[in-house]
């Protein structure tokens, strides 16, 4: 009996420790379970429509976040149209950060996306930033001038004529003027409107990942110190230059040039190739203002500059409004500007 018990108790003691062995097994496999389920949530997918926004998602959120670029380098966001391959890599996004202010790409895709993925936060980085008007050439005064010498009747016969004509071209009319109101969608080419679109930002990523809004927070204001003192650089840079005037080819600078008190003038103007008479107008301006340097940038024809500056016996120089290391990249173009204002 006594050999019987001790039998029992050697068995039930290995029972005990061959349980204990399972359960530690099972509670070792829920561990590395969890730890799967957190590289599995990070990192977070987040979308952006121009390569600059890049580096604003990024600095604040670092490694937590894969960027999905729609505009890849070089190309234009005013034409480009993202593959079928790039919005399936956003089926899976938590967030996607628009520019807002009406360029091309997302006014063609911005649908597609909330179809594509419904979960998608949509950030507006434009809310909060007033937007301006393009540059726009007018010939008003010009054609106004022409006119004053006609007599009564040809100006009848002009009128009676213009009447006729109006019905057939109200369309273009319409169009015209809606392109002449157009808004200037280029807001991320200052460091001021930069900070908005920054804070934008931040609000999005605490929106989809809570918890890490401490972290977002401090890498954001620090980012933020990073603008200031390139805005304090630039501006540095520009001294003494208020009320010059710059030459490019492409408008995208607007916002850039008011800031800093400078002037932009544009050969192209709501993405057309210059008339003839515009290129003589453009030229006598830069002849008058004694511009030297027309600024030109990826993507876009260097015909129209290369002959404007032939004839003003200038150059041209590419600038890039799009580059993805903002804060590095503007400083250069703030130089640029500088060697090239008149």
């Amino acid at each position: 009996m006594k050999k019987i018990s001790m039998v029992l108790i050697t068995l039930l003691l290995m029972g005990v420790v061959l349980t204990a062995g399972c359960v530690d097994e099972d509670s070792s496999t829920d561990v590395v379970s969890d730890s799967d389920a957190v590289s599995d949530t990070y990192p977070i997918v987040v979308g952006v429509s121009i390569v600059p926004q890049q580096e604003f998602v990024e600095k604040i959120a670092g490694d937590n976040v894969e960027v999905v670029v729609m505009v890849p380098p070089g190309a234009s966001p005013h034409s480009y149209e993202p593959t079928p391959s790039q919005l399936t890599a956003l089926s899976n996004a938590k967030m996607y950060a628009m520019v807002g202010s009406g360029i091309t790409v997302e006014d063609t895709m911005i649908d597609k996306l909330a179809d594509l993925n419904s979960d998608m936060l949509i950030v507006d980085c434009s809310e909060g930033i007033t937007l301006t008007e393009m540059a726009a050439h007018s010939h008003d005064e010009e054609e106004e001038h022409d006119h004053e010498g006609e007599t009564e009747e040809e100006e009848h016969d002009h009128e009676a004529e213009t009447q006729e004509e109006e019905h057939d071209h109200e369309a273009d009319e319409e169009e015209h003027d809606h392109e002449e109101e157009s808004l200037d969608p280029h807001i991320w080419t200052s460091p001021d409107n930069v900070e908005i679109m920054v804070e934008n930002i931040y609000q999005g990523l605490v929106e989809v990942d809570p918890a890490n809004q401490e972290t977002y927070l401090a890498n954001k204001n620090a980012y933020l110190e990073e603008l200031h003192e390139l805005d304090e650089q630039i501006q540095s840079t520009l001294e003494g230059k208020e009320g010059s005037s710059f030459m490019v080819y492409h408008p995208a600078w607007g916002y850039f040039a008011r800031h800093y008190g400078i002037t932009q003038v544009a050969v192209e103007i709501e993405g057309k190739e210059p008339s003839v008479q515009d290129m003589q107008s453009v030229i006598d301006l830069a002849n008058e203002e004694g511009i030297k340097v027309i600024f030109v940038q990826s993507g876009f024809s260097t015909v129209s500059a290369e002959a404007i500056a032939s004839e003003i016996d200038g150059e041209v120089v590419e600038v890039d409004p799009l580059a993805k290391d903002y804060i590095d990249n503007l400083a250069k173009v703030a130089e640029a500007f500088e060697k090239g204002l008149a």
